[in-house]
């Protein structure tokens, strides 16, 4: 198997080859490939409104279509008697890595809440007092299909419940044609909290969440990732209820030079790009001999490698290897593509991750693997992908708060502040506004 056939390699600014397109072409349309087709939305919209209008019984018309299974009303919440038998199915040393997990998570998570500010200023007469409150209810998608996601469990339901929220919905699909939803989901559901579990996926659980139906109650906000289909639910939801962002396909890219290690970077891509057959994943170097060695890697690792059919579709479509002597312009690149996950190997890693103003999260450093932080370490893997880290942070305790903000104001402040009002609010043709304050003025 020729390396070339796995991953293409570029110089940044080159020209591609007739019929081919650059690699800052694949990157501008890979931010138009969010899910914001015609056909989709049209599609998506059909299960929302469906959902909206006839509750659960749409519910269970899209769960035999999608999932091949056919659900009561009364199967639509797990129950206790069924999160408990989940136990019985889960190994010791399963659940010893869901409690690491879970701790670890927890205790980055404890450490962001202790340094919110809480702030009172007095100034003028004026007391203004800020303060953080939980939302009441958060409901958390975990997607299903080709993979198990006990991690995503793990992800977003500890910082919705260290935030305080009272009520914390999960829904995620059943292993297709059954009932059964896989018990390391339920075990880590159980054991992070959760108020209710649904058995259900796709459109049809965000809409459920979102409108609310006979058997499952309506939620304040709407966190988590999922598929193509899962991300404009999600949007088309988000006038009614909050949602985290429209988490797409999962994103790699290894900013490296010659320090970075080649079969680490291979691995890692590798590992990525089973996710899906829509993964990105690449490698942006200073290095053209790490650039050939990484592709030499793949190609030698694929053949032994778990669902290699996936993971070479997935390098092949949406795979790439940037080379470029100007570690100035390969920043300026990352930058723009505003990756998910970005890994940095490199001398001065610190200093260029200072530099880095668009990223999901950052590894620095040759042991930083993506792979600990999707499970151990204590960072959320819940992250903005498809450009959306340019105005999006990853999930944390801090989406599931408000910030509360109180004011009193003193008699000596209506005698400071009268006359400015008055000269902002006649400019703004709002006389009343001026009018009402000068009124309690004058009957003080």
């Amino acid at each position: 198997m020729r390396s070339r056939e796995i991953l293409r390699l570029e110089r940044l600014d080159s020209r591609p080859a007739r019929g081919h397109l650059s690699v800052r072409q694949l990157l501008a349309r890979r931010l138009n490939r969010r899910p914001s087709l015609p056909k989709l939305r049209l599609d998506v919209e059909r299960i929302l409104m469906d959902v909206a209008h006839k509750g659960d019984r749409a519910l269970i018309r899209w769960a035999k279509k999608f999932d091949g299974v056919s659900l009561r009303p009364s199967d639509l919440r797990v129950s206790r008697r069924e999160i408990e038998r989940a136990y019985l199915a889960v190994s010791r040393d399963e659940l010893k890595a869901l409690t690491l997990a879970r701790k670890n998570i927890e205790k980055a998570e404890r450490a962001w809440l202790r340094r919110l500010p809480v702030r009172e200023i007095h100034r003028q007469g004026v007391v203004i007092r800020s303060w953080y409150a939980p939302l009441s209810s958060v409901g958390c998608y975990v997607p299903g299909g080709k993979a198990v996601y006990p991690s995503s469990v793990l992800m977003s339901v500890i910082p919705a419940k260290l935030a305080g929220v009272r009520r914390v919905v999960l829904c995620t699909p059943p292993v297709y044609g059954t009932k059964k939803v896989h018990p390391l989901v339920l075990v880590a559901a159980d054991q992070c909290g959760v108020d209710e579990i649904y058995r259900i996926g796709g459109a049809q659980a965000i809409a459920a969440m979102a409108f609310g139906t006979e058997t499952i109650q309506p939620v304040e906000k709407i966190v988590g990732p999922g598929s193509s289909v899962v991300a404009m639910a999600k949007q088309l939801v988000s006038d009614r209820v909050a949602i985290d962002m429209p988490a797409g396909p999962s994103e790699l890219v290894v900013l490296a030079d010659d320090t970075g290690h080649a079969r680490a970077i291979a691995w890692d891509l590798i590992s990525q790009a089973e996710h899906g057959e829509d993964s990105v994943c690449g490698l942006v170097t200073t290095s053209r001999a790490l650039a050939e060695e990484v592709r030499e890697m793949i190609a030698q690792l694929l053949p032994g490698v778990a669902r290699r059919e996936l993971v070479m579709t997935a390098l092949r479509t949406h795979g790439f290897v940037v080379y470029d002597e100007d570690v100035d312009r390969l920043i300026q690149f990352v930058n723009e593509f505003a990756p998910e996950h970005l890994e940095i190997m490199m001398k001065d890693g610190w200093e260029v991750a200072r530099r880095i103003t668009s990223a999901g999260l950052i590894l620095v450093g040759t042991d930083t693997s993506v792979v600990l932080t999707d499970y151990v370490v204590g960072t959320n893997h819940v992250l903005p992908t498809g450009g959306w880290a340019r105005r999006a942070s990853g999930l944390s305790a801090f989406d599931f708060l408000k910030r509360m903000t109180a004011v009193e104001c003193s008699d000596s402040t209506l005698d400071r502040f009268v006359t400015p009002v008055g000269f902002l609010a006649r400019a703004e043709g709002l006389p009343n506004h001026y009018a009402a304050l000068a009124r309690r003025w004058r009957d003080d």
